[in-house]
């Protein structure tokens, strides 16, 4: 296939840091804000630069190639960028400041399941790039533009498994890639390559300002603060599945300001910076003190009394910030930048919302 990297040219990824660390080669770059996936990561600085690192397979980290990258190292063809996203199957996107979009990386989704059966079903499709590329071709290693949003000015973008959001500073959400899940929108499983519009979120009458996706589930914020959600009955906010945007319903009379998603869980933020989350929680992920499965969203409790200003969900954990600069974490233990010498072992789980002692942030962009 030509993606294998060799182990032995790969920087070391198995090296744990248990608590927050400055990134050397940064420390002299504001930074502004960073996106992850998986196996890599982005971070935007004030100056519009874009830098990746990690592993570099389907080109995933935009410089022409597949090697892995240790250490940040800038994307030289991108510049007066504003937003930037990392998906989980190696695709990533950047918007600058004229509103254009560019994606690279992966680009055929492959994944497999097991049907009623128990059979192995194997599933495969256009993985959210968002323009035609040859069948034969299987990664694009470095940004290029997605030019059938070229009439539209795009302020927003996000990855769920295989398929993309993106949302226009008019107002509208596009959605196209993979549609397993039925996270496209669209009323059916049917895969989109180009941008199309959701048309039951245009039929809302709305200007939708954000957009969130994870695994099978999708979301899409009006500027008054309402929550339309869709996909997977287990992780789209409703408890059932929907193919096209609904209000979600345990968010109706709450106006929400920030939301994200990632892997099986969701959350979301109000005005009065409250934290609701919901999805999965395998490993307290979600804040409730459990494991549960919570298929509608559930106020966090243990951050009752607290502004939260910004969060971001990995697969095993959520951070959260409050207005102090305090960054809250829950979830997998060794994920929270925690002391490991703790009371709980590194590999066991948090899931109170817990301060990070060594940590305090500012929040850029904020609402």
């Amino acid at each position: 296939m030509g993606h294998a990297v060799d182990p032995a040219a790969e920087p070391n990824f198995n090296r744990a840091i248990a608590l927050p660390t400055p990134v050397p080669s940064m420390q002299d770059r504001r930074i502004v804000s960073v996106a992850s996936s998986d196996y890599y990561s982005l971070a935007l600085s004030v100056d519009g630069e874009v830098f990746s690192w990690g592993r570099g397979s389907y080109g995933a980290l935009g410089h022409g190639d597949e090697g892995a990258r240790e250490v940040p190292s800038r994307i030289e063809s991108l510049s007066r960028i504003e937003h930037i996203a990392a998906g989980s199957n190696l695709t990533s996107a950047a918007v600058d400041e004229k509103g254009r979009l560019f994606t690279w990386g992966r680009a055929r989704f492959a994944d497999e399941a097991e049907d009623e059966d128990g059979e192995l079903e194997e599933f495969e499709g256009p993985n959210g790039l968002g323009y035609e590329l040859d069948a034969e071709t299987e990664s694009q290693a470095t940004p290029k533009r997605v030019d059938a949003l070229s009439q539209d000015r795009v302020v927003g973008v996000a990855f769920g498994n295989g398929f993309t959001l993106a949302v226009t500073d008019a107002g509208a959400v596009f959605s196209f890639g993979f549609s397993r899940g039925g996270g496209l929108g669209h009323g059916s499983l049917e895969s989109v390559v180009l941008p199309r519009r959701i048309e039951a979120l245009a039929e809302t009458g709305r200007r939708f300002i954000a957009v969130a996706a994870g695994i099978h589930q999708a979301f899409a914020l009006t500027e008054e603060g309402e929550l339309y959600g869709w996909g997977d009955e287990r992780v789209n906010g409703h408890g059932r599945d929907v193919r096209t945007p609904q209000r979600v319903a345990a968010l109706i009379g709450q106006r929400v300001k920030l939301l994200h998603a990632q892997g099986g869980a969701s959350c979301a933020v109000t005005e009065k910076g409250e934290l609701f989350t919901w999805g999965s929680a395998l490993v307290g992920n979600l804040g409730h003190e459990d494991n549960d499965l919570y298929v509608e969203p559930k106020r966090v409790e243990g951050l009752s009394g607290v502004e939260v200003t910004a969060v971001a969900m990995g697969w095993t954990h959520t951070l959260a910030a409050d207005a102090g600069g305090v960054v809250w974490a829950f979830g997998k233990r060794s994920a929270l930048g925690l002391d490991a010498a703790g009371p709980m072992s590194a590999h066991g789980t948090m899931g109170t919302p817990t301060p990070i002692p060594t940590l305090r942030v500012r929040v850029f962009n904020s609402p």
